[in-house]
């Protein structure tokens, strides 16, 4: 029985190691997956959390708050199967017997995991050690004197530990990623992909044209696995004609070659969310026109397979882009594979990855980042980018700066430097534009250094008009802003 503080302290360890157990149970059931119970937990404490924490996470802590957040997540499933695991001992102890314990331990485990939607062997995984911990109890409880009474309580923790070592192991080497091949279009996409390269400015500690590792942000920690043979596009909604096409329709279709650029809209203002790819793929205003699309808003929404969704007039649709490929290789799972779509001149992530569906509106709405109260489908804004790496001091005394800059759909038609603070500007060497109207350029320039300088960049769009000085937050627009550093020599 609970009567003493000795017998709450093993009652408790023995729960919590159940509550490891078990999640480490459904890991091994599942892997790194959205069917793994701490995705579930995520997806419960992401929809809770209050808007302003949120945007304070994405703003302040970036992928820090993403990781505490899967960290919170996975705590929160340990504790809720080891209060599981607790109430089995509190039955058993009730009783006097075991059995009524595994009854309410496993049975609250399993109504636990399949009210979060786990499946079956997740669901069985994770029951079993809530279960367990009642019988652990009764077996640890039998030894009268207390030096023998620990030793049992402790090989009980530790089998239970070891319980979720194993289960650790087994779901860590899960192949829970997809392979990826090189697009039959390999002549087209090698030819713009030397291009880029020839293009882009030889300055060192700066990505080319092409993004080496293009960025990843995503509103859940786990990304879905969707097998190309498996994936179906349905557009619906307020259509004359809906319809389903599979990956082998798609790939019927015209193909095209895009550069584009995405720029994440809550990285702070110099952040190194903003990368280029070649995208391959074709055209989505077909597939609408196609469908007959009617309703009163002229809106669409887009649905994915991790039950993500953004809104966009359709007009912005008019050239977007359902793209297959990736720098010569089918899409890698972590953008979207098999297939996601890109809006041009619009911030990162409402460019939905695991597209499953388009869907004709009747009536506006919002999607789901503008129900947290960002502005995502608004124009991405201008910026010019100077990282450290972009600062190189030469040995002949020169320093030369070199960046990124960005403007969406209106294009960089020059970049502007300041060494004094902003009072003059001299205008910095471009790389040649890439073909394609949402691609980001080179830029470089080379000083001589007197002391200390406060170096300003900005950026002048393709209509003339000159990156906003002001600075704001990426909350709740995207961050705006000059960006400047001291560089002394």
């Amino acid at each position: 029985m609970i009567d003493t503080l000795r017998d709450y302290r093993s009652a408790f360890a023995l729960a919590g190691a159940g509550g490891l157990a078990s999640v480490a149970g459904s890991y091994a059931a599942t892997g790194f997956t959205p069917q793994f119970v701490g995705a579930a937990t995520e997806e419960v404490l992401r929809d809770l959390s209050p808007n302003v924490l949120v945007a304070f996470a994405i703003e302040q802590l970036g992928d820090l708050g993403h990781q505490l957040l899967l960290v919170g997540a996975i705590a929160t499933a340990i504790g809720l199967f080891a209060l599981a695991g607790f109430a089995g001992i509190v039955a058993a102890d009730r009783t006097g017997h075991a059995l009524p314990g595994v009854a309410v331990g496993g049975g609250i485990a399993l109504a636990l995991s399949f009210t979060v939607g786990s499946p079956v062997l997740s669901a069985a995984a994770t029951a079993l050690p809530a279960a367990a911990v009642p019988v652990a109890r009764r077996v640890s409880d039998g030894p009268a004197e207390t030096s023998e009474r620990r030793r049992a309580v402790l090989g009980s923790v530790g089998s239970l530990l070891g319980l979720a070592a194993a289960g650790t192991v087994i779901g860590t080497q899960r192949d829970t990623g997809i392979e990826t091949e090189p697009l039959d279009e390999q002549a087209e996409t090698e030819a713009l992909l030397d291009t880029a390269e020839e293009r882009s400015l030889d300055v060192a500690g700066i990505e080319g044209l092409v993004s080496d590792e293009f960025y990843e942000v995503d509103y859940s920690s786990f990304d879905p696995t969707v097998d190309q043979d498996d994936w179906e596009l349905a557009v619906t909604g307020e259509v004359d004609e809906p319809f389903t096409l599979d990956f082998d329709d798609l790939r019927e279709r015209e193909s095209e070659h895009r550069f584009v650029t995405l720029r994440c809209v809550g990285e702070n203002l110099n952040g190194k969310k903003m990368d280029n790819a070649l995208w391959t793929g074709t055209p989505v205003a077909p597939l609408i026109e196609r469908a007959g699309p009617q309703g009163g808003c002229e809106c669409v929404r887009l649905h994915a397979a991790d039950d993500y969704y953004q809104v966009f007039p359709l007009s912005a649709l008019q050239r977007g882009f359902l793209a297959y490929g990736m720098n010569g290789t089918e899409l890698p799972k972590g953008h979207g594979h098999p297939v996601r779509t890109l809006i041009p001149g619009h911030w990162g992530e409402i460019n939905v990855k695991w597209v499953t569906e388009i869907e004709v509106l009747d009536q506006e709405a919002e999607g789901y980042w503008e129900e947290r109260g960002w502005h995502g489908t608004g124009p991405v804004e201008t910026v010019a980018k100077l990282y450290d790496e972009g600062v190189e001091h030469k040995d002949d005394g020169n320093v030369r700066l070199a960046g990124h800059a960005y403007a969406g759909t209106r294009g960089v038609q020059t970049v502007e430097v300041s060494t004094d603070g902003g009072d003059t500007w001299a205008e910095a060497t471009l790389s040649e534009p890439l073909p394609g109207d949402d691609v980001w350029r080179q830029w470089s320039h080379e000083f001589t250094p007197s002391g200390t300088h406060e170096v300003v960049v900005r950026a002048v769009d393709g209509n003339g008009d000159v990156q906003p000085e002001e600075r704001s937050d990426s909350y709740p627009s995207g961050p705006t802003g000059w960006v400047s550093r001291t560089v002394e020599r």
